[in-house]
């Protein structure tokens, strides 16, 4: 399905059409703890099972055995001052089962620093930088004696 409409014939019949689909697929982190073989997306409202399934497979790459989808509604917000309530869009959810023998691992994009050794010799070098400025400029006469730390 696409919304990007092509001319049949442009003068000197070229053939460079490129048809692109309006469908988008968003891979989520699931609430819950679920197998891994199965993996979460929020998809486009207009996709069907069929779609999904297609997609994966053919752009991807990717065995699906089933698809389960199902529409999760936006939440109402009420705007106290002005008075009026707003909903946010609805998302359609899809539950991709792949094979038993694959297995899908979120990726950890974020990774947590693990140096703090590193981190500790950097700290103390520190302190012994400041303390060695603090002893070369004690007795400095431009700066009043109620300023010294």
């Amino acid at each position: 399905m696409s919304t990007r409409w092509y001319p049949i014939y442009q003068k000197g019949n070229p053939q460079l059409r490129v048809f692109l689909p309006n469908f988008w697929m968003k891979l989520v982190r699931p609430y819950e703890k679920q197998q891994p073989n199965i993996v979460h997306f929020h998809c486009s409202m207009e996709m069907t099972k069929y779609d999904i399934k297609n997609y994966l497979e053919k752009i991807y790459n990717v065995p699906v055995v089933d698809v389960r989808t199902k529409i999760a509604l936006g939440k109402f917000k009420k705007e106290i001052v002005k008075g009026y309530i707003t909903k946010d869009e609805d998302v359609k959810v899809a539950y991709v089962t792949l094979p038993k023998t694959h297995k899908f691992e979120f990726p950890n994009i974020f990774e947590e620093k693990k140096s703090s050794e590193d981190d500790a010799k950097a700290l103390e070098e520190t302190k012994k930088t400041f303390k060695k400025f603090l002893e070369k400029n004690k007795d400095r006469t431009d700066v009043p004696s109620w300023f010294s730390i």
